[in-house]
């Protein structure tokens, strides 16, 4: 009874309003007392289900209520699947001015992969200690990279310093 109560559906003898707007299919669509629309709902051994609390009278519909809450779960998890799916991550790869030609190259190769799955990639070049002296090569470095990736994606920002990293975005090519 209280897995019902959960849902937010009120079922059979939980509905107390004196009549009910009664939908649905093989019923006669129109307004019953209460008691009457679940010796309906009894006869045709379903549920009566109220939908719409707050109109006025509240609408109920007859139907199997585990077939309903079993569809409507499943409802609600394709919709929540189409909304993952349109979402864009941000996967981010971290280098630093000193990477070497191999590495820079590994993680080159990372992000194609993430551009290739329609995800942002956060290119960040960390400076340690006093590296900060050599922003121009940070730069550089962050500008290559996008040079790397120009047939899989292109940058969405100039390279931009915030205290000791500097970062840029790459959005994949459509």
């Amino acid at each position: 009874m209280n897995k019902k109560r959960e849902k937010g559906y009120r079922t059979n003898r939980q509905i107390r309003v004196p009549e009910v707007r009664l939908v649905g299919d093989n019923v006669d669509v129109g307004v019953f007392e209460t008691r009457e629309a679940l010796s309906i709902a009894e006869n045709m051994e379903l549920d009566l289900v109220e939908i719409s609390p707050g109109a006025k009278p509240p609408v109920c519909r007859i139907i199997d209520y585990q077939k309903f809450l079993y569809d409507k779960k499943r409802r609600d998890k394709e919709t929540l699947k189409k909304q993952k799916a349109n979402q864009v991550q941000i996967k981010e790869i971290r280098l630093t001015p000193n990477t070497d030609e191999h590495d820079f190259n590994f993680k080159v190769n990372h992000a194609i992969g993430f551009l290739k799955n329609n995800n942002k990639v956060k290119a960040t070049i960390f400076f340690r200690g006093r590296e900060i002296t050599f922003r121009d090569k940070g730069e550089l470095m962050l500008l290559k990279f996008v040079e790397a990736l120009d047939e899989h994606g292109s940058a969405e920002t100039l390279p931009k310093l915030e205290g000791k990293r500097m970062s840029l975005f790459v959005k994949p090519n459509k």
